[in-house]
């Protein structure tokens, strides 16, 4: 008999192998550079150097906009940009993508695992694991979106559903591990928190319905309040912000809803073209989802309902009649492109397959036949677009060279116009109806120091946009900046003679906020964590404490990382 703990690396290194698969193609194509690639590997690069001059947790992206900067880590997640700066701190910046890739889509894999160990067989479990982790959509997004932090996202799914199905036998013990996972959502992708609060909601209350059991609904609901506590040092100043920047450009035009539902044509080719693509490839899984859903109904009686209840949501919410909900429920608008949620339909979507095929020449077919439907698309509608080191090796020039990049317009501030500045400007320049000369001490992403000698006052233009939280002190004073009226640059005056000038990027009252909610959640988790813990008499403290019944104590309060299977069906 093997033992569990090899057999656990057993599928551990299976579910790996399939996701090298996904990547191995890259050796022969290159480096696929989907809708944010650049934003995405620019983000990570702008990290490292961050780290490199000190500062831990960037705020300011000083290279967007051709080192105009913007707001970009206040209100972008920061999971996925700390895990891409370490990876481009330990491997070859052409390297790094893949890596990205290939371990995300493991730990999907291993997360589908951990759920479907509780209900299939270890053969089957592998299976279901290496079907989520390279599924049509993750594809899709690997290979023509490169949205790593979606793809990130991918492994909670699984853990969602999970714990959910575990809150009855767990009891309040379930809320410290959903607390966290909601938590980790929205600090890695707004619209994935978003549309995993959503299906926890439909979860919870199909469960509610199904068993006459309401306790799930008041478990969940403090797991979200807390989650988003948890995220609160984050979130906070992302929410409090919002107005300092072009935010509303994320529901710009071609972004919106409304242009993304299935099969929905724009006046823009290029926008009809992938929306082509993606309904292909979803329509694909639909098909396959209700035929395998339906054959597995009566094998699986507890998840069934489950998986027809969140399947319904998922698809409903891609199809254009279901506008309204998306234009009156709260935040459902910013999770954009309502294809989606085909993130969250491929947990049923692998679980549904496994449960519903016995044959092994069944699963092998039906695979092949959703991975043929994303190799058509690949052909027949759009080729995903291709990179290679080179073109990686000179994002990291532009950045080390001081031209920067474009940037992302939602985070520029909001008097600040990108498409009007001077790619060539000087850092600084100076005018007034004298003469100056500057003299730069330092230059780096959040910190800027120069002195300035002037023969008459005026005024300093720097190229930089200007944005509530720099903090500007001239001759050690705190000093009143200006803003540019065509690009939203800022201005510092200054008087005749010699001008000392620091500036820096300060954390408002905002990050201050949030992180005292956060601490409060991890205290009331602390406390609720404490209050399940058996009490200890001094006569039993020895065998209490033991090793296995710590393990025990450890898998009650953490049931998701137990991967025991169920008896009636462990094979």
């Amino acid at each position: 008999m093997i033992h569990p703990a090899r057999s656990n690396a057993l599928a551990l290194v299976l579910v790996s192998a399939a996701a090298l698969c996904v990547v191995l193609p890259f050796v022969h194509f290159g480096i696929p550079s989907g809708h944010d690639f650049e934003v995405h590997v620019n983000s990570w690069i702008e990290v490292v150097d961050h780290w490199k001059q000190g500062n831990l947790y960037p705020h300011w992206d000083s290279s967007a906009h051709y080192e105009y900067g913007e707001a970009r880590f206040i209100f972008y997640p920061p999971l996925s940009w700390i895990f891409g700066g370490l990876l481009g701190l330990t491997l070859p910046w052409k390297l790094v993508p893949a890596a990205f890739i290939w371990i995300v889509l493991t730990l999907a894999g291993w997360s589908m695992f951990v759920l479907a160990r509780n209900y299939l067989s270890r053969a089957d479990a592998i299976l279901a694991a290496a079907l989520y982790a390279v599924n049509p959509y993750n594809l899709v997004i690997v290979y023509w979106r490169s949205a790593f932090a979606e793809l990130m996202a991918a492994i909670y799914i699984p853990l969602l559903l999970l714990l959910i199905l575990r809150a009855e036998e767990s009891g309040r013990r379930i809320i410290i591990p959903l607390s966290f996972l909601m938590a980790a959502g929205w600090l890695t992708n707004l619209p994935s928190a978003v549309m995993m609060n959503y299906s926890l909601a439909a979860l919870a209350v199909t469960i509610a319905f199904s068993r006459k059991s309401w306790r799930v609904l008041r478990y969940a609901a403090v797991a979200v309040v807390l989650g988003a506590m948890l995220a609160a040092f984050f979130l906070f100043p992302a929410y409090h912000e919002q107005s300092w920047v072009n935010i509303g450009q994320v529901l710009a035009p071609g972004l919106r809803p409304l242009d993304n539902f299935l099969f929905t044509s724009t006046e823009d080719a290029d926008h009809n073209r992938f929306n082509l693509l993606i309904s292909i490839v979803a329509v694909a899984q639909f098909a396959i989802l209700v035929i395998a859903i339906w054959q597995a109904r009566r094998r699986e009686r507890k998840l069934a309902p489950l998986m027809i209840v969140w399947s319904t949501l998922c698809v409903l919410l891609m199809l254009k009649p279901t506008f309204v909900f998306w234009k009156y429920l709260p935040e459902l608008r910013f999770v954009q492109f309502p294809w989606r949620w085909l993130l969250c339909l491929n947990v049923p979507f692998a679980l549904a397959i496994t449960f519903a095929t016995r044959r092994w020449f069944i699963r092998v077919l039906v695979y092949t036949i959703a991975l043929g439907v994303v190799i058509g698309v690949w052909h027949r509608v759009q080729v995903p677009w291709w990179d290679n080191g080179g073109d990686i090796q000179e994002m990291l020039d532009n950045q080390q060279d001081g031209i920067g990049n474009e940037g992302v317009d939602e985070y520029v501030p909001a008097k600040a116009d990108p498409y009007d500045i001077d790619q060539k400007a000087p850092l600084l320049r100076y005018e007034g109806a004298g003469s100056a000369q500057i003299k730069i001490e330092k230059w780096i992403a959040e910190r800027r120091v120069f002195t300035v000698n002037t023969t008459a006052a005026g005024s300093l233009v720097l190229r930089l946009f200007n944005y509530p939280s720099w903090k500007v002190d001239v001759n050690g004073g705190a000093a009143k900046t200006e803003t540019t009226a065509d690009t939203g640059q800022m201005v510092v005056p200054i008087a005749a003679g010699t001008n000392q000038i620091q500036i820096r990027f300060v954390e408002g009252w905002d990050r201050t906020l949030g992180i005292v909610c956060s601490l409060a959640a991890l205290v009331a988790l602390l406390i609720l964590w404490t209050a399940h813990r058996r009490p200890h008499s001094t006569r039993n403290a020895g065998p209490e404490n033991s090793p296995a019944k710590m393990k025990k104590r450890a898998m009650r309060l953490f049931p998701v990382f137990s991967c025991t299977p169920a008896k009636r069906r462990d094979g």
